[in-house]
C-alpha cells in the first residue's frame, strides 16, 4: 500500500493499546513456573517464551495425564490474574472517541487479543457499539503472533491485508502484522520500552493509538 492510500480496516491489540496495562506478566510466568515445578518435582526457570507458549513447552516435559492437569490449572491461574487485572484497569480516555471517528469514516474495526473474552468484556462492556469483531484467545485456534488470528479478524471485516493496519504495544504485534502482510503500527502506551518497539521496525510508531490515528488522518491514510 502506498502512502496516501485509504485504510479500510484497523485491528487493535487490547491491553496496553486500548486499555491501560494491568497484567503483571513476569509474575504470571513465575506462578506458572512454580506450578510446573510442583508437578515435575524440580525447579523450573521462566523461559523466554510468552506464558501461553511456555505452558505448552512445559506440557511436553510431562506425561499426558500430568500435562492435561497442568494445562487446566495453569490456564485457570492465568484467568484469575486476568480477572483481577480487569477489575483495576480501564480504557484509555481517547479510545471511544477515536473508534467513533474511525467508524464514522467507514473504517472497519476489530480487536484481537491473547487475553480472555471475559476480561475484555469486563473492561469494555460496550465494545460491540464500536467494533465489528473481538477475537479473544478462546475464539481462535491459534493466537497472535500466529497470523491466522489477524487474518480471521480481517475476514470478519471483509478487508484484505493490503488495506489494513494492525496496532499494538508489543513487538509480537508488529510480527503478527508482518506475517499477515498488514501494515504495522506500534504504540508506546503499554510496558514495552520504546527502543524495543523501534527495533521491531513498525511502519508507524506513536505514543499511543490516539496520536497515531491523528497523524494518519493528517497524512491521508483514511
Amino acid at each position: 500500500m502506498r502512502n496516501g492510500s485509504r485504510l479500510r480496516a484497523a485491528v487493535f491489540d487490547f491491553d496496553g493499546t486500548l486499555a491501560r496495562p494491568a497484567l503483571d506478566f513476569p509474575l504470571m510466568k513465575r506462578r506458572v513456573g512454580e506450578l510446573a515445578s510442583s508437578r515435575l518435582g524440580s525447579p523450573v526457570t521462566p523461559a523466554g517464551l510468552p506464558a501461553l507458549e511456555w505452558i505448552e513447552a512445559l506440557c511436553a516435559m510431562m506425561t499426558r495425564a500430568q500435562a492435561e492437569d497442568f494445562r487446566r490449572d495453569s490456564h485457570a491461574l492465568i484467568e484469575e490474574m486476568e480477572r483481577e487485572a480487569a477489575a483495576r484497569t480501564s480504557l484509555f480516555d481517547f479510545v471511544r472517541p477515536m473508534l467513533s471517528r474511525l467508524s464514522g469514516r467507514g473504517v472497519a474495526l476489530a480487536v484481537i487479543t491473547r487475553n480472555s473474552r471475559q476480561a475484555v468484556e469486563a473492561v469494555f462492556p460496550d465494545a460491540s457499539r464500536y467494533l465489528a469483531a473481538v477475537l479473544a484467545r478462546e475464539d481462535v485456534a491459534a493466537v497472535k503472533p500466529d497470523p491466522a488470528h489477524l487474518l480471521e479478524a480481517l475476514g470478519l471485516l471483509d478487508a484484505r491485508p493490503d488495506e489494513a493496519l494492525m496496532v499494538g504495544d508489543h513487538p509480537l504485534d508488529v510480527l503478527t502484522a508482518r506475517r499477515a502482510g498488514v501494515l504495522a503500527g506500534a504504540v508506546a502506551s503499554g510496558e514495552t520500552p520504546l527502543a524495543d518497539l523501534q527495533a521491531a521496525a513498525p511502519d508507524f510508531l506513536a505514543a499511543d493509538a490516539g496520536e497515531l490515528f491523528e497523524r494518519l488522518e493528517t497524512q491521508g491514510w483514511f
